[in-house]
């Protein structure tokens, strides 16, 4: 483990929420420099799940992301409250998102999501044998599900219809163990 270079001088909030919060922090940098520093913490952990049925098929979720002003697929993800399991969380989501439930889960990759302004943090599971219920979406969802092959997903990163971060990941990692 390499030592911390940045001295924080003081911290300051700029920005609260139940969600995030926004940090701007004094700092010296590794050079000796004197300067600024932004950072995002997240109140949740992201959690996200690629669920895999047995003949290889696995579902998206479409939905208009606000932040970005455009429509994203992405494998179903959420927020896990700090000191709720991840594991618990994931199921959850997996559920509201898509209505399936799992029988087998496996924690696939954890992610720093963008860690050059934020502290955000996720975990993605890999979930299987699965039994197709009743989605239950937030108040704040607006999803359309897609059950395509874990193939299709993947070739949608490739060629760039795919550009969530955690999604990417999972699905790229997913190819990897493939190989």
């Amino acid at each position: 483990m390499a030592k911390n270079p940045w001295k924080l001088l003081n911290s300051k909030i700029k920005y609260d929420n139940p969600w995030i919060r926004v940090e701007e922090h004094d700092v010296i940098n590794p050079t000796g420099g004197k300067g600024i520093y932004g950072k995002i913490h997240f109140r949740n952990i992201a959690v996200g799940v690629v669920p895999i049925d047995d003949d290889g098929n696995t579902w998206l979720v479409g939905q208009y992301r606000y932040p970005l002003d455009q429509y994203s697929w992405e494998i179903p993800e959420g927020g896990c409250p700090i000191g709720e399991q991840e594991l618990e969380a994931a199921k959850r989501e997996l559920k509201e998102e898509t209505g399936l439930k799992a029988e087998n889960w496996e924690e696939l990759l954890r992610i720093h999501t963008s860690n050059s302004v934020s502290d955000e943090r996720g975990v993605v599971f890999l979930a299987k044998n699965l039994t197709q219920g009743e989605t239950d979406f937030e108040e704040t969802e607006d999803l359309k599900i897609k059950k395509l092959p874990l193939s299709k997903a993947i070739q949608m990163v490739m060629d760039g219809e795919i550009t969530d971060s955690i999604s990417m990941a999972a699905l790229l990692k997913l190819k990897v163990l493939m190989l």
